[in-house]
């Protein structure tokens, strides 16, 4: 059965420098995605593509595999933009799209190219730098470059913990350098998949287990690593039939803690936009409002996901309670009395003439700055 070609299909990127375990990790998301399809762009510098190969299984006529060079050599990204829509055709039925990148990347030239793809369905779903931890010091004194991915990354999965010397140490010294990122803990690359994307029932997958029926049923233990199956995470579903106010809820996006990776949902701007409810997707620093119809008869409600390590969940349900009551001085029941009460939304709407839109201004677009 073909799948909704309306909804937008987010892209990871996915770095780290040589034998990190990208290609572990992404093999676990395969395995254990949900019941999500996922497709896989892998760039392998070298000859012999090993890391599409080891893939390929897995992913089948999914897999885009480029050979012979880093993809963030390319000259542009239209190279990048007809695999990207190769993967995003409805037909296809893919939920998410991983790219792999090479050891030797450079990571925030892939973001460029991802968030200049003028594909409608296709939205950027964050940069996540893994990092071996029983090999770190030696590859930051050979690799300085790595402290600048880290602090452009928004999720860090800190891999082989299990076999690092000081691993609280090397916690200790990431979460120093990332900017606003979620650190996550791993071992054999096994984080859980809800941090990068949405899972899927496992009811739609049939003849497989997933990793939500793994989950729900208590077969880790038949798994020699089942402590690692997936990293702890925390999480927040937040739901109001009173409008939130734009202006403070702008504060609080803008204000988001370290370790608050992921925010989803639906926000309801009351008066302020009566006709429209606004899709959020934000993953790290990138933020984007996507305005749509509400459905006929839909409840008008907001409802929002959070997602992240070492959060507080009271404050954070606290601080989006006080973004349902008004800021204006005439309140938001006053349709058209501050017109200007929608301009901090509107900022990180994406118009359509301009692929790469508004997005974040605190440098997801540019990742450099």
């Amino acid at each position: 059965m073909e799948r909704s070609s309306g909804r937008q299909i987010p892209v990871v990127v996915l770095a780290g420098f040589l034998g990190s375990g990208k290609t572990t990790l992404l093999n676990h998301l395969l395995h254990h995605s949900g019941g999500s399809r996922i497709g896989a762009v892998v760039n392998d510098f070298g000859a012999i593509e090993i890391d599409a190969m080891a893939v390929a299984g897995a992913l089948g006529d999914s897999t885009v595999s480029l050979g012979n060079g880093c993809l963030c050599c390319a000259v542009d990204g239209s190279e990048l933009d007809v695999y990207l829509e190769r993967l995003a055709r409805p037909s296809a039925g893919i939920d998410v799209i991983v790219i792999e990148a090479s050891g030797l990347a450079e990571p925030q030239e892939l973001v460029r190219m991802v968030l200049a793809c003028e594909h409608p369905r296709i939205v950027y779903g964050g940069l996540v730098e893994v990092v071996d931890a029983a090999e770190f010091e030696e590859t930051r004194a050979r690799h300085p470059g790595i402290d600048r991915h880290l602090g452009l990354a928004d999720l860090v999965v800190v891999n082989k913990l299990d076999r690092a010397a000081d691993a609280d140490g090397v916690l200790d010294v990431v979460r120093s350098l990332v900017d606003r990122a979620a650190v996550v803990p791993a071992t054999h690359g096994r984080v859980d998949p809800e941090f990068l994307f949405d899972c899927r029932p496992g009811e739609e997958r049939v003849g497989q287990l997933s990793f939500d029926d793994l989950h729900r049923h208590g077969f880790e233990a038949d798994d020699e690593h089942a402590g690692h199956l997936h990293a702890r995470y925390d999480s927040l579903s937040f739901a109001s039939a009173a409008p939130l106010d734009p202006r403070r809820l702008i504060r609080f996006l803008d204000s988001r803690p370290e370790g608050l990776y992921r925010i989803k949902g639906y926000v309801d701007f009351g008066p302020y936009d009566a006709g429209n409810r606004y899709a959020v997707h934000a993953v790290g620093r990138f933020l984007r409002f996507s305005p749509e119809p509400w459905p006929a008869g839909a409840e008008r409600l907001t409802q929002l996901v959070l997602i992240g390590t070492g959060i507080d969940a009271v404050a954070l349900r606290k601080e989006l309670e006080e973004a349902c009551g008004p800021d204006a001085p005439d309140g938001p029941d006053a349709p058209h009395a501050d017109e200007r009460g929608m301009w901090g939304v509107l900022r990180y709407v994406r118009e359509p003439d301009d692929p790469q839109g508004q997005d974040d201004p605190q440098g997801q677009d540019d990742p450099q700055g």
